[in-house]
């Protein structure tokens, strides 16, 4: 009699431990698909890679976006995929807009900008585009803040709000503190 209460106590403790391996796996797989969803449809977590927004934005630091909203206004910073490499980049112009730089500097819809936070000249780049540019519905013109060394829309032209990564909404500084 004791070995039968020995024996049903024991597959009593198997039991017990196969239902928490079970629940400890289910919460794992629901973790991985919250996680999933979050950073994979939702956010998007990206290591900024070069020096085209010095200095509001260095190399090292962390950028995170947000995929879903892609309706974009002047001065956003935003998330591009140039060539399969991720760009952060500033909105200068958005859809109807017209972009001209020129020797005096960069122009939108006829007026000439000044932007305090940006601390060199915008040219243009030899090769790339040709200004005056009118932005098509549905897309954005962008530029790096460090621009002599941004490849930015001056090179590429205007970019389809379809194919940006999304709205950066916090930078986590890595290094510099």
């Amino acid at each position: 009699m004791k070995e039968r209460e020995k024996d049903s106590s024991r597959k009593g403790k198997r039991d017990d431990l196969g239902i928490q391996l079970l629940l400890l796996v289910l919460k794992i797989v629901l973790l991985a698909g919250f996680l999933f969803i979050l950073f994979g449809v939702l956010f998007s977590v990206t290591l900024v890679k070069d020096d085209s927004m010095k200095p509001s934005i260095r190399e090292g630091d962390i950028v995170i976006s947000y995929r879903l909203k892609k309706d974009y206004a002047k001065d956003q910073v935003i998330l591009v995929d140039y060539e399969g490499v991720r760009q952060v980049r500033r909105v200068l112009a958005v859809g109807g807009d017209t972009v001209d730089i020129t020797d005096k500097g960069l122009m939108l819809n006829g007026s000439l900008q000044i932007e305090p936070n940006i601390y060199t000249q915008t040219l243009p780049f030899t090769e790339g585009v040709t200004f005056p540019l009118t932005v098509g519905e549905g897309q954005v013109f962008v530029l790096g803040d460090n621009r002599p060394y941004a490849q930015d829309s001056r090179i590429y032209g205007t970019v389809d709000k379809k194919a940006t990564l999304g709205a950066v909404f916090t930078v986590i500084r890595r290094r510099g503190f």
